[in-house]
């Protein structure tokens, strides 16, 4: 960690650059010599350095970035892109769930309802939101303001950034994979329009309960996948962790590779180095393309809305099987 910034191990070499120009700097300052020329040359070789690591990212390390935990969460984006933000709370059953935030806002003046899931930026926030893990209630809260949304005819915005569901034994007691389920049905039907952004992970059902939507977008280096790959590498290979690095590469879990098989409809650019390294221009790309997205999606009849996220969701997993080849 430098400067209370959390440093990736293929972040090093830069860090490590940064810090000696820093040092240059400030013996430049300090001592009146005069460095520089070897500073130029450090900031050239931090500058190529740079454009090395990140134009070529790996699977991996794009997930050790969706994870960074300075990364911009819901409350934050919304914040950046949205005003008059007020929360509502609670799944008027059992409890309010503070691993998701929902509410009611305006983005460019026009009223949308919020849902999104929420981690701490330190141990003990990340406590209070069980790490961005929604127990059953989390999901009923955000069922709630899905049908609030769509009996006062206003579009919804989902954020996902979760690891998963809540795993843990009163979650299941209180009907998890119900909650879950329930919501994948109850959206699919949604009479408004719905914007989904993914922006940072997208695990498994915990992401897929607030985000079946008309629209996904996802943040350049944000992940969405069935499987955590390190829960995958445990098992193919008998606990053994490891391995999640290769299985990170075979989940097919960045940006690129589920546009490419039509399941993301937007990458959304992010900072060179992430966009844990400038909010504000994350969110300004963002704000961009979901006000895009809404306009066209509030234009459409409401049959042919929802006719349009039924064949969207129809389509994924489609393949086209290779011709065979004719002998003789």
């Amino acid at each position: 960690m430098a400067n209370g910034q959390t440093i990736l191990d293929f972040e090093r070499p830069v860090s490590e650059l940064e810090t000696k120009i820093s040092e240059l700097k400030k013996m430049s300052t300090d001592h009146g010599h005069d460095f520089t020329s070897e500073i130029k040359t450090l900031e050239k070789k931090c500058e190529k350095l740079k454009c090395e690591i990140f134009s070529n990212l790996t699977s991996w390390q794009r997930v050790q970035i969706a994870r960074h935990p300075n990364r911009p969460h819901t409350l934050e984006f919304v914040n950046l892109i949205m005003t008059d933000f007020t929360e509502i709370h609670g799944d008027r059953t059992f409890a309010d769930d503070k691993a998701i935030v929902c509410g009611i806002a305006k983005i460019n003046n026009t009223p949308v309802l919020v849902v999104g899931h929420q981690k701490g930026t330190n141990v003990t926030e990340n406590m209070i939101r069980n790490f961005g893990m929604p127990n059953p209630e989390g999901y009923r809260k955000a069922l709630r303001i899905f049908k609030l949304a769509e009996k006062f005819n206003k579009p919804i915005v989902t954020f996902i950034d979760t690891p998963g569901a809540y795993p843990g034994i009163g979650a299941e007691e209180r009907g998890q994979s119900e909650a879950i389920a329930r919501n994948l049905l109850e959206m699919s039907q949604i009479k408004v329009p719905i914007v989904v952004c993914v922006i940072g992970e997208g695990g498994s059902g915990g992401a897929l309960a607030i985000s079946v939507g008309d629209r996904i977008l996802m943040l350049e280096n944000s992940i969405y996948s069935v499987i955590s790959p390190e829960g995958c590498s445990a098992i193919l290979f008998k606990n053994d962790r490891s391995k999640a690095p290769q299985v990170a590469e075979s989940l097919k879990l960045t940006a690129p590779d589920l546009k490419k098989l039509r399941i993301v409809d937007e990458i959304i650019k992010e900072p060179r180095e992430g966009a844990h390294k400038n909010a504000e221009e994350t969110a300004k790309s963002l704000a961009s393309a979901i006000k895009k997205h809404l306009c066209e999606l509030k234009k459409m009849p409401v049959d042919k809305l929802l006719q349009e996220r039924y064949k969207k969701y129809r389509c994924i997993g489609d393949f086209m099987e290779p011709k065979k080849k004719k002998h003789g």
